[in-house]
């Protein structure tokens, strides 16, 4: 059966309450009792009967203040009793409160409270303890089996953090101006090098290679993920903020504003039908071999031709594809097209203009993207023009058309009027060169000295929460913090357990696709040479194959997981009465037709596989080479426009180096990413015929480009060597007034050495007045 379009839409986060569900594991649950009974404990002592809801502002600031005292006692057991009633006043004092909505008013307003009243700063101390807890590290190695309560004073801490980070990052239409003021403070904590000399997202990468090289294997990792995700995500800023920074850039170098924001492109889009099942294609092929012939392919096109040219896919050999027992499948691992003819002859209605239309190129309608060319392919197209027409080449020149014919001047002019780029030379800085401080710029400089310890840790993690990852012996154990003491012992408890850990690992593959796409967005940002060393770190670290690897299994089962147990989801379980669990109620999981996080950590992966091999055509090989053309068709079965595009996105960059007979067999997916994909002017990506389309020496590209980054950190980052860069000092005054500092036995040599390198050597000195 056709499933029905997926009503997701793709964003920063899911909603504020879906993000604080995902925080606490099932088997965490009867932990919420428990921070209620030691706050309750202490507060009934200091409140004489009334409630926090009733204390006045003043006095809940008094409580809170002796609650921060109380965090510095040696004694570990109580200091862990007031963090966890700190955590239940972050959690929105839950005992008093009727409803949801109750519990998200309190916590706000009490992590808010908390803020201000310095007790993050207070938790970052202890944390920093924990982490260094030597003891506590050597017992977890040695421990056969680790479970959750190993990581308890960790997770408790971590629990108030993220929530007072993911807290205050979301902004309401109800805010205070004192809490609006608090989050761009604290915005600009957390991005500021003010802990321990770097920011706090560092603090959080050394957690994750000390869990990840075995030497903390107690470290409850989902949640540091999701706290190192939450916090760069709050630093830098999202998808929205994100443009914003391109277009004030764009207008600080005088560039053309952007033609439109790709992600209000895509949610205009319409979904595309999944491929036709096996069953249909056997009935399609019997009705041919009939003579019925119900639907010719290719012939309603025209639509999507604009030009009213003739379409460049409906060739003479549109019969033959017809005829052809191929058309079916390409013969690799059962592939089948994706599209049927409803998306051919319907294209999506074009998205609203974002400018008046006078500020923009008039495009065709019906194609969602205005189209784009580089300043290299104006280049290249002018020196095939003037070798053909003239005979000679002018080289980088793009402005010279003399002996040109009429039509190449019109060319030229329509690819410079929809390049986005502006040929602009810089010269190379003199000396050091100013940076700005930017949060992006502050966290590459604390992550550039274990960039690749970061990078390979954050993939293997993601390999171990990979569905498609087989248990190891030797891999990394990330269920430390998701299994209980006692392991279960009736089916029930088993059911349970079950799902609650593959919830766990689908969060973690949400938290680091997520993570490492906006590592990826916001260095390309910055500096484009930050964006290729984290690129090629993780294409280094064998992140291309991962990602093949975890969509190589049914990806229609993965988006529509049943992983979650409503009812024990926070804040649902703290406020209603808890009912009987049975392995109907189980198996049933909850009424959505798909699961978002796991949609959201598809279409993240999908857009980081799409960012590594973006104009890198030997990395393009790659995806040829792991055979990526059949795993990438068949996640096309989701129907889901976002996801849909970034697929055909990659099988785009590939069609050229598949065959002419995958392209004459997969028509409809040609046609699909004619229509959905944005059009580079002078792209042959259809044919094959692309100068570019020949073997790549992958090393020599690689080693090219790595070059250039370490010529770029040295010149910028490094300032104890002199690099190529670095200015001469030509002045004979200072070169001579500099104190060198010479060896202890030089004086013993020094006439030595006058003699053998100064006396006797024949010197020319009339050569000094000639000109040289």
């Amino acid at each position: 059966m056709e499933s029905p379009n997926l009503e997701f839409e793709y964003g920063d986060t899911d909603t504020l309450t879906a993000e604080l569900s995902e925080l606490y594991s099932y088997t965490e649950e009867p932990e919420f009792a428990l921070n209620r009974d030691y706050f309750e404990e202490d507060f009934r002592s200091h409140a004489r009967g009334r409630r926090w809801i009733e204390l006045t502002v003043e006095e809940q600031r008094a409580y809170v203040m002796r609650l921060l005292d109380a965090l510095e006692v040696t004694d570990r057991d109580k200091r862990l009793k007031v963090a966890r009633a700190i955590l239940y006043l972050a959690q929105g004092v839950f005992d008093e409160c009727d409803t949801e909505v109750d519990v998200l008013h309190w916590s706000r307003h009490n992590v808010f409270l908390l803020y201000d009243m310095g007790i993050f700063t207070a938790l970052l101390e202890l944390l920093s303890m924990e982490i260094d807890n030597s003891q506590a590290c050597s017992s977890a190695v040695r421990k056969p089996a680790i479970s959750l309560a190993d990581s308890t004073e960790l997770r408790v801490l971590l629990s108030i953090m993220y929530l007072i980070v993911e807290t205050i990052r979301v902004q309401t239409e109800d805010d205070r101006p004192e809490w609006i003021a608090a989050r761009e403070a604290f915005k600009s904590e957390l991005g500021s090098p003010l802990y321990n000399g770097e920011p706090f997202a560092m603090l959080l990468f050394t957690m994750v290679t000390k869990f990840c090289s075995m030497n903390a294997p107690h470290f409850p990792m989902k949640k540091v993920l999701l706290l190192l995700w939450k916090t760069i995500l709050f630093t830098l800023g999202g998808f929205e903020e994100l443009q914003e920074m391109k277009e004030r850039g764009r207008e600080r170098l005088n560039l053309p504003p952007l033609p439109e924001d790709s992600i209000k492109v895509v949610r205009a889009m319409r979904a595309a039908s999944p491929p036709a099942s096996a069953m249909e294609l056997i009935e399609q092929q019997q009705q041919q071999k009939r003579g019925r012939r119900s639907r010719r392919p290719l012939v309603k096109q025209d639509s999507l031709d604009t030009y009213n040219e003739r379409d460049p896919f409906k060739n003479d050999d549109a019969r033959d594809e017809e005829e052809d027992p191929e058309d079916a499948d390409s013969g690799i691992e059962g592939e089948v097209d994706p599209l049927d003819r409803d998306v051919i002859i319907q294209p999506p209605p074009p998205p609203p203009p974002l400018r008046p239309p006078t500020e923009r190129v008039n495009f065709p309608k019906g194609l969602p993207w205005a189209p784009k060319v580089r300043e290299k392919d104006i280049e290249h197209f002018l020196e095939t023009s003037r070798n053909k027409f003239i005979g000679f080449t002018l080289g980088n020149d793009t402005e010279t058309l003399v002996g040109l014919p009429r039509p190449i001047h019109e060319s030229v002019k329509t690819l410079k009027q929809v390049s986005g780029e502006i040929a602009a030379s810089f010269p190379l800085p003199n000396g050091e060169e100013e940076v700005e401080e930017t949060p992006a710029e502050i966290l590459y400089l604390g992550m550039l000295p274990n960039l690749s310890q970061y990078v390979i840790a954050l993939l293997k993690l993601l390999l171990a929460a990979a569905p498609t990852s087989k248990a190891k012996t030797d891999s990394i154990n990330i269920l430390a913090d998701v299994l209980p003491e006692e392991m279960p012992i009736t089916v029930l408890q088993s059911m349970k357990l079950g799902i609650d850990v593959n919830r766990h690992k689908e969060i973690i593959v949400k938290a680091i696709s997520a993570l490492l796409l906006l590592l990826l967005k916001h260095f390309k940002l910055n500096h484009i040479y930050q964006f290729e060393i984290v690129s090629q770190h993780l294409v280094f670290a064998n992140c291309i194959p991962l990602i093949l690897k975890f969509f190589n299994q049914n990806i229609m089962s993965y988006i529509s997981a049943k992983n979650s147990i409503c009812v024990l989801d926070f804040p649902h379980c703290v406020v209603h009465e808890m009912p009987e669990l049975t392995a109907e109620s189980l198996e049933g999981g909850d009424n959505n037709q798909f699961c978002w996080r796991n949609l959201f950590s598809c279409i993240n992966l999908l857009r980081i596989l799409n960012k590594l091999t973006k104009w890198k055509h030997s990395r393009t090989m790659m995806l040829v080479v792991f055979k990526s053309a059949p795993i990438l068709k068949r996640a096309l079965k989701v129907k889901q426009a976002m996801m849909q595009l970034y697929v055909l996105k990659l099988l785009k960059i590939q069609t050229k180096y598949l065959g002419r007979q995958w392209r004459k067999s997969n028509m409809k997916t040609m046609s699909a990413i004619y229509q959905k994909v944005r059009h580079r002017l002078n792209d042959d990506w259809a044919y094959g015929n692309d100068i570019d389309a020949r073997p790549w020496d992958f090393q020599a590209e690689e080693c090219a480009l790595r070059e250039s980054i370490e010529k770029f950190n040295s010149r910028r980052y490094d300032k104890n060597k002199n690099g190529d860069f670095t200015p001469v000092d030509n002045c004979l005054q200072s070169v001579l007034g500099q104190r060198v500092e010479l060896p202890e036995d030089f004086h013993y040599s020094y006439e030595m050495w006058l003699e053998r390198e100064v006396f006797s050597q024949p010197i020319q000195w009339e050569g000094l007045l000639q000109n040289p």
